[in-house]
């Protein structure tokens, strides 16, 4: 303990540091997320499907190109999920943090092969991918 009291310096040091070493991690959907490019690939490779669990609002304001809309709060009792639970889902929210959420309850579900696009909508219009809105 005396140590750490004579060296806090040096541990707060360490602590920030692994901090920072983490922080990519965590900022991109977390472990088992994709970016847009591995989305994409998973796409056009293993016909993943696009699950964009937005709100239908947001969804009308703009999603991703042959996105289905799963809003949420629906994605236990929706009709719109495949059902060949083997196939990739790459889903997808305005940030990425309710499709962090979403890939919890399809887990249980038992789509094993879901998945969180990090970064949400945000990094799907920066890679300047086709975006469509509903009317």
């Amino acid at each position: 303990m005396d140590f750490l009291l004579q060296n806090w310096m040096l541990v707060l040091v360490a602590v920030v540091s692994g901090g920072m070493l983490l922080w990519p991690a965590l900022g991109r959907g977390g472990p088992g997320a994709v970016t847009v490019n591995e989305a994409v690939q998973l796409i056009n490779r293993e016909k993943a499907v696009l699950i964009d669990v937005c709100e239908p609002s947001e969804y009308a304001a703009g999603h991703a190109v042959g996105a289905r809309s799963v809003p949420l709060g629906t994605l236990e009792t929706s009709k719109a999920l495949p059902s060949n639970k083997t196939l990739p889902l790459v889903v997808v929210c305005q940030s990425g943090a309710r499709a962090s959420r979403a890939v919890g309850v399809l887990r249980k579900l038992g789509y094993e092969n879901a998945r969180v696009l990090a970064g949400g909508m945000g990094a799907w219009r920066e890679a300047n991918m086709p975006i469509e809105k509903s009317s």
